[in-house]
């Protein structure tokens, strides 16, 4: 009896959600960290495209994922990218440089103003740069159904000569049928044997609802990798795939290292950080308080000077650059609602504002608590690789908490705000909390996100905290 052959499960939750969500620094971390625990071969990043920020993200990325390869994609009209790229990505476990180019006549000029013969040397460029760093070179040919069959056999046949390992051929449309798909890779197979010698991949669009239809006929017809995503509807579902692979795949004779178990709580958990930027439910704490500002609303008529105003109001001063996300988010926000109070322009500029890469980090706590006892929390956690720790006693378990912070971090911040309001319902709902801290007359704000209430304010302290530090150690 022959041995099931492996499909690797490649997600690429993140990119999907950045087209539908604002996510911040943090929360996409988290949700990389998530996914990671799945078992998925390979998490995709997007492309850096602000040095600076992008940059910090894959290496804070890298380092939070133990588990999957991370995959992120390199220009190939900046001849710099691919040592940028990889300078952030080399720490990963399993480091995977990407050339993703369109190869349809339409996209080919209108994206990146190239005929055949241009394009064909400049994946040959790309693939080989990235080789030269790492054997693990991925070349992705979007729109690849639409394009013109001759053209594609040479694309795919320079970019295995120049090294990939794995080429992933997308059905960025979406407007196949499974049918369809099995005849045209088994064309594209004729006419290309290399393909025999790596791994091919697949993704789909979900324009039609056919997405993970049509990767269960590119399996039958030898792919081995399939690119899935835990947004709903965007492409081929991570969870639907995983299940249908572990039910069917001894039929087809393939098996997936993606277990079932966890699938549906942690998507659960990646849709919720998804949702978190949109709309918000009921106040379910008494840290609550009314705003003395609560009259003073913004729409989607004001302007940037406004929301700024609004921000300065609230004691913030932002650079021009963190004025910018906060605009961009205020602006997507408004549309979806009539208006917006200075509470939630707070979680926005929280959210937005100087995300930064944690000093502080892997924290672990204890907090212990009664109607007879006090409260006491045990911190435990990380100052970039230094293992540190405090106790402390608190008025509740929140005060407790933020004291044993401050015993372990030898710092006091002057807590200027804390909120806390629902941003789900039920009895798992999750919760959200901002944080203020005033240091040195600047105020700095944290946001945290977890069904635990204490968690999530420990997480936004940490997440302010961290900004002050960063800033200290730019200095």
């Amino acid at each position: 009896m022959n041995r099931p052959e492996l499909v690797n499960v490649c997600d690429c939750t993140l990119p999907e959600a950045e087209n539908h969500f604002q996510l911040s620094f943090k929360e996409k971390i988290e949700l990389c960290r998530l996914i990671d625990k799945l078992g998925v071969s390979s998490i995709d990043l997007s492309p850096i495209r602000q040095k600076k920020i992008d940059r910090l993200l894959v290496k804070s990325i890298c380092s939070a994922v133990k588990n999957a390869s991370v995959a992120v994609p390199v220009s190939i009209t900046d001849d710099e990218s691919v040592r940028i790229t990889w300078e952030a990505l080399k720490e990963a476990v399993n480091p995977r440089l990407q050339v993703v180019v369109p190869v349809s006549s339409v996209q080919m000029e209108y994206l990146l103003h190239m005929k055949t013969e241009a394009m064909i040397r400049t994946v040959t460029k790309g693939v080989t740069a990235c080789r030269e760093l790492t054997a693990n070179v991925e070349f992705i040919a979007q729109d690849a159904t639409r394009s013109d069959p001759a053209f594609l056999v040479k694309v795919l046949s320079a970019a295995i000569e120049a090294g990939a390992g794995v080429v992933t051929l997308c059905d960025t449309a979406g407007t196949m049928m499974p049918d369809e798909i099995a005849a045209w890779l088994e064309n594209l197979k004729k006419d290309l044997p290399a393909l025999e010698n790596v791994t091919m991949g697949f993704f789909c669009s979900g324009e039609l609802n056919m997405a993970d239809a049509n990767a269960v006929s590119a399996i039958r017809s030898g792919v081995r990798e399939i690119k899935a995503t835990t947004c709903s509807g965007t492409a081929i579902s991570l969870p639907n795939i995983v299940r249908l692979l572990n039910i069917k795949g001894g039929s087809l004779g393939v098996c997936t290292k993606v277990g079932v178990e966890q699938i549906r709580r942690i998507t659960g958990q990646v849709g919720m950080i998804c949702q978190s930027s949109g709309k918000k439910h009921d106040i379910i704490s008494g840290f609550e308080e009314e705003n003395k500002d609560s009259d003073y609303v913004l729409s989607i008529h004001d302007s940037i000077e406004a929301v700024m105003h609004a921000a300065e109001k609230l004691g913030y001063d932002l650079n021009a650059d963190d004025q910018q996300k906060v605009w961009k988010c205020f602006c997507q926000t408004a549309e979806k609602k009539d208006h917006i109070t200075l509470r939630e322009l707070e979680a926005i500029i929280a959210a937005e504002a100087m995300q930064v890469p944690p000093a502080y980090h892997d924290v672990l706590y204890t907090i212990s608590t009664g109607n007879q006892i006090g409260a006491m929390a045990h911190m435990k956690l990380k100052f970039h690789d230094q293992e540190i720790a405090g106790t402390a006693s608190g008025d509740g378990a929140i005060d407790a908490a933020f004291n044993s912070i401050e015993q372990a971090t030898g710092r006091h911040f002057e807590l200027d705000d804390f909120q806390i309001q629902s941003v789900t319902r039920g009895r798992e709902a999750m919760g959200e909390t901002i944080v203020r801290l005033r240091w040195e007359g600047k105020l700095y704000s944290g946001r945290g996100i977890s069904t635990d209430i204490v968690g999530a304010g420990i997480m936004a302290y940490i997440n302010a905290v961290n900004k002050i530090v960063y800033e200290e150690e730019e200095a």
